[in-house]
């Protein structure tokens, strides 16, 4: 299957440790032949370091990568060149990033830049986000606040979006659009 086939933008959502990542990398790997993995993580503490290290080992050296915890708009923009296929990973991340270290009036600026880069976008874009209004209710007006402004971030790109998939225990849902056969 040629790139030129595939859909422009595609959500990937999920909960924590549901497949979704590994599911973009792979849909990815399987179907372009150049791509950037944005990473929007900050590594604070030893764990989160760990993790990144097992995220990059997963990815393997053929990837492109830029880390960006704030203005993943302007890498969009500027830096997918050469690509045929950027992946941000994760949306959420990013928006906590934001919320923390801008404060929640920053957000709707932020979200809007992210939003026109997509609807500008010249190449294949993956994002991958957690669906975390599936959980409980936040014991936190802060925690209340972020779960809030994911959801609505998530609504606007599924908007946006040519193809939604909702992964569940490693598997893949198209929730909307319609992915091929070979890939779910």
């Amino acid at each position: 299957m040629s790139p030129s086939t595939h859909p422009d933008l595609i959500l990937v959502l999920g909960g924590a440790r549901s497949g979704k990542s590994s599911f973009a990398l792979h849909y990815i790997e399987d179907h372009y032949h150049t791509y950037l993995y944005l990473a929007s993580a900050e590594i604070g503490d030893p764990e989160m370091a760990s993790r990144v290290k097992h995220h990059r080992r997963d990815r393997g050296p053929q990837w492109g990568l830029v880390e960006e915890p704030l203005e993943i708009a302007q890498v969009l923009e500027k830096r997918c060149e050469g690509v045929e296929v950027g992946l941000v990973d994760c949306l959420t991340l990013w928006l906590s990033n934001i919320l923390l270290q801008k404060g929640a009036e920053a957000v709707p600026a932020y979200q809007q830049e992210l939003l026109q880069a997509l609807r500008k976008r010249r190449r294949a874009i993956v994002l991958v986000a957690n669906e975390v209004g599936l959980g409980i209710v936040p014991e936190t007006p802060l925690g209340r606040q972020f779960r809030d402004l994911a959801g609505r971030l998530n609504q606007e790109v599924a908007v946006l979006a040519d193809q939604v998939v909702f992964t569940v225990a490693g598997l893949p849902m198209t929730v909307k659009g319609g992915l091929p056969a070979d890939v779910l």
